[in-house]
């Protein structure tokens, strides 16, 4: 198996697909390195895709202490695959927990980002919903500690805004709730706490979102209710940043709509290589909303 190693001594598996321009894909706390199969069936034929399991994910490694789990040590994992695989920039795709690595990495390393999708961000980033959400990720990772991942797939694969999966597919939701009866459950209950439960809210970071630099796509589903307002704020707050909205979809689009996903993602791609994904026109600032003057 190829693994990558981080500078804590982390093996961390991963998959490359293809040729072309690398995309480097990163997962949501529920799934793992398998939940892009079909972005990676996709885009392999016109790419170079890499997938890999975050630390506390095997068939990568899996750290027991708490310290080493994070939204810094997230960020510096993706260097350290990217190292690996002797990548200098990529296109950084990831959904939910992989989505605010995507936004992380694009903040703090321009220089080696493409561009970045940022999918179904924003759980717990509202200040008013911080503490609540802080809150209920504890008794995920005590559900983890005492139920076991097996018990605790059973009610977290069914939540508020994974249940328009299973409407719409339910061979592949039930596929999705497997890969979380997977997980281990020491790796899952650290990264709910170090990276998930830790993670500094978007809200507080408007002066670094301002500044990004890198083009931005957000996608989040309209009935994913913990991330749509955040993603808004996203949209307006950063300046070469595009926000889709996803119809009658909630947390994990990219597997409940992937032909529409990923018909967003070819477009994003082609206009951030072709020059065409430039900051919004000021003049869409205005306040007025026709231009009388």
């Amino acid at each position: 198996m190829p693994y990558a190693l981080t500078d804590d001594d982390v093996r961390l598996y991963f998959e490359e697909t293809g040729s072309g321009d690398p995309l480097v894909f990163l997962h949501e706390f529920a799934g793992d390195h398998r939940s892009w199969e079909p972005q990676v069936r996709h885009f392999s034929r016109t790419y170079r895709c890499i997938v890999f399991a975050a630390r506390g994910y095997p068939p990568s490694d899996v750290p027991t202490e708490q310290a080493s789990y994070s939204q810094d040590r997230a960020v510096l994992d993706v260097l350290a695959v990217m190292a690996a695989v002797k990548v200098d920039k990529a296109f950084v795709i990831g959904n939910s927990m992989g989505g605010f690595g995507a936004l992380h990495f694009a903040l703090r390393h321009p220089e080696r980002t493409l561009g970045s999708v940022v999918a179904g961000c924003g759980y717990g980033a509202h200040p008013d919903k911080g503490a609540a959400f802080r809150e209920e990720s504890e008794k995920v990772a005590v559900a983890f500690d005492e139920e076991g991942s097996q018990a605790m797939s059973q009610w977290y694969g069914f939540g508020p805004a994974r249940v328009q999966y299973a409407a719409k597919d339910p061979r592949g939701h039930a596929e999705h709730v497997r890969v979380l009866s997977e997980h281990d459950p020491v790796g899952a209950a650290l990264t709910m706490r170090g990276v998930q439960k830790g993670r500094p809210s978007l809200y507080a970071m408007h002066d670094e979102l301002a500044a990004c630099v890198s083009p931005v796509l957000v996608i989040v589903g309209d009935e994913d209710n913990g991330a749509l307002e955040a993603d808004l704020m996203l949209k307006r707050a950063i300046p070469r940043c595009g926000l889709a909205v996803l119809p009658k979809s909630g947390h994990v689009t990219n597997l409940e709509e992937p032909v529409l996903f990923n018909q967003l993602l070819e477009r994003f791609f082609a206009a951030v290589e072709h020059g065409k994904w430039q900051e919004r026109d000021p003049r869409a600032l205005s306040s007025s909303t026709t231009g009388a003057r």
